[in-house]
């Protein structure tokens, strides 16, 4: 291996160098230095983009959920249907065979008949809570970027079916809907 010395290395580099004129394709070829006015546009359109945030993707799925809940509040729930059951089996367990009719039918069935009703009601509340929060959420978020529109669609099916959900469980439990046949 050979090694250069310093002296060797700056002749090398001393005779490689020439200056040439610069031609017309050379210049070109050159991209032109942007103005510091394109330099300022730039850094604003990217501040633009960074600025623009949240794509409204978690308010879509809170919409989404809203409405879920609210028809899981009118159709009845897996966790509804298991309360009530419930009920029934520990209203079946209390009574005596000697019990009267109506306090059968009152142990046996309004207990479970109240529970899903309850449960119901939760599943409303939940649907109305979610899709008010939802519907209110841009009164607190960047101002001047409006909510998509289905959001605001569904937030607000959600709401109108939890309000349905609410009121129709609030009558089944205070028996003014479908009440518990007398004895």
């Amino acid at each position: 291996m050979a090694t250069k010395t310093a002296d060797e290395t700056a002749t090398e580099s001393t005779e490689s160098t020439e200056i040439t004129e610069p031609t017309e394709s050379a210049e070109a070829t050159e991209t032109p230095e942007p103005q510091n006015d394109e330099v300022e546009a730039g850094t604003e359109a990217g501040a633009d983009a960074v600025k623009a945030g949240p794509s409204g993707v978690g308010q879509g799925a809170a919409a989404v959920v809203s409405a879920a809940l609210g028809l899981v509040s009118l159709s009845g729930s897996w966790l509804g249907t298991v309360a009530g059951a419930r009920e029934q089996l520990i209203g079946q367990l209390r009574t005596s065979t000697s019990a009267s009719v109506a306090q059968q039918i009152k142990e046996v069935y309004g207990d479970a008949w109240r529970t899903t009703a309850l449960w119901g009601g939760l599943f409303a509340l939940l649907a109305l809570i979610v899709g008010v929060v939802v519907l209110a959420r841009p009164a607190f978020g960047t101002p001047g970027r409006p909510q998509a529109p289905w959001i605001k669609s569904v937030a607000w099916a959600g709401v109108t079916l939890g309000v349905v959900g609410l009121l129709l469980a609030v009558l089944k439990y205070t028996d003014a809907l479908l009440a518990l046949p007398s004895a």
